[in-house]
Order: C-alpha cells, then sequence, then structure tokens
C-alpha cells in the first residue's frame, strides 16, 4: 500500500509541514505554506462557502489525496466550530507510513488537540470511523478512476498532485464522473488554476470561476454545480 520510496518531511515557509515524493518530484503542499495553502484554497474556499447555505443535513465531502491528513483535520476543526455534520470520505492509494506521519504535527487556526491528527492517520481503512458528533471519516486506498462514490457528493477537495505528475487524474472523463456524482450545488475546489483544466471543468458541466490564490499562487479553480 505504500510508496517504495517513503516520503519526507519539508518545512514550508509559514513553518507548517509538508511531505516531499522523490518519484514524483513534487511536496504535497505549497512550499509558500502549506497550512495557509489548506485553509485558503480549501476551507474558505470550498467548506465555508458550501456551508454558508442554510442546511442542517450533514453534508458529503470526497477528498482526492489523504495525504498528510492536513485538509482532514481542518474540516474536523471546521465541523466542530460551526456545528455542521460531515461525512468525509478520503481517497489515498499511497498512504503515508507511520514513521513519517508520526512526525507531522500541526498547529490549527483553533487549536484542535495534537493528537487529533494521529486519530486521522490511525482511523481503520474501509469502513466508517465516527470521530466525533460532526465528524465521521472513512479512507479508501483506492484509486480514483476505480472508485464510485456512495450517495451524492457536496463538496469535492480535488488535491492531487499536478497533471504533469498524475495526468490521467485530470482528464475530462474524471472530472464527467465526479459530475455524475455530484449532488446540485455541490462545489470542487482545487490549487490548479491550468486552463486546460479550466475548460475541462467546464465541459464536463462545472460552472468554474478563478479566484486569488494563497501567498505564491495567483490563482485557483472553485468549480460549481449548477442548481
Amino acid at each position: 500500500m505504500n510508496n517504495p520510496i517513503p516520503p519526507t518531511c519539508h518545512l514550508t515557509e509559514d513553518g507548517s509541514l509538508t511531505l516531499y515524493n522523490a518519484e514524483l518530484g513534487e511536496h504535497y503542499h505549497s512550499t509558500h505554506g502549506a497550512m495557509q495553502e489548506s485553509m485558503h484554497i480549501f476551507i474558505n474556499l470550498g467548506l465555508l462557502f458550501r456551508t454558508s447555505v442554510d442546511e442542517r443535513r450533514p453534508l458529503r465531502v470526497l477528498e482526492i489525496g489523504f495525504g498528510t491528513g492536513l485538509n482532514a483535520l481542518l474540516s474536523l476543526e471546521q465541523a466542530e466550530r460551526i456545528k455542521r455534520p460531515l461525512l468525509y470520505t478520503t481517497l489515498e492509494l499511497y498512504p503515508v507510513p507511520e514513521q513519517i506521519y508520526r512526525q507531522l504535527s500541526y498547529q490549527t487556526p483553533h487549536n484542535m488537540p495534537h493528537n487529533s491528527l494521529l486519530a486521522l492517520h490511525e482511523a481503520a481503512w474501509g469502513e466508517d470511523c465516527v470521530l466525533s458528533e460532526y465528524f465521521t471519516l472513512r479512507k479508501e486506498a483506492v484509486d480514483l478512476l476505480a472508485y464510485t462514490p456512495e450517495g451524492k457528493i457536496d463538496l469535492i477537495y480535488f488535491d492531487a498532485f499536478s497533471p504533469e505528475a498524475q495526468s490521467e487524474l485530470w482528464s475530462e472523463e474524471v472530472f464527467c464522473r465526479l459530475r455524475k456524482h455530484s449532488a446540485a450545488g455541490a462545489v470542487l475546489v482545487t490549487y490548479c488554476a491550468k486552463g486546460e483544466v479550466r475548460r475541462r471543468l467546464q465541459r464536463a458541466g462545472f460552472v468554474v470561476s478563478r479566484l486569488a490564490g494563497p501567498p505564491g499562487k495567483r490563482e485557483v479553480l472553485r468549480a460549481v454545480v449548477p442548481l
């Protein structure tokens, strides 16, 4: 299940940690700041944008790339803060080895307990794990190309490695499948703002906006399924 070459920890410019995948030659987060990238794109432009709709039902979140667990940790924190239940499914074909994830720690905006990240990594794979009243985690060690969601998705964190490293995950066919399994009003957010990625999302049926990115990134994308 793990990469032949384990990832290595690197410090980013905002003082938070990321990992480096030597096989792909890419970091898991922006080297300008892992925490500020995840907060800006996936929480502020994604989760908080989607949960601004006044409804109380649980939201189904799909994350492409569990990685360090940072996006899940921040989502858990926000779910607790705003008291909005999240059914959070994350896909990761190559889970981070224990000797690596035990090196990770993050100072989150609202000071999640230190052991929360460890709980995310040590949660069982392939089953629903209720981590709090507002957060149920399901980790799947499966390729996105072979995955079919259960139920309609409300929010997608598209956090795969870049199109240059994993071109098969950024195809129009993949976006069409995600659109098919998304609820009306669903939101997809990604750090990648390449023109062809934007056009593929549009052809798949999303309404796409280019938004200001975090430090070191001029633009990011938010794609919405029309109501």
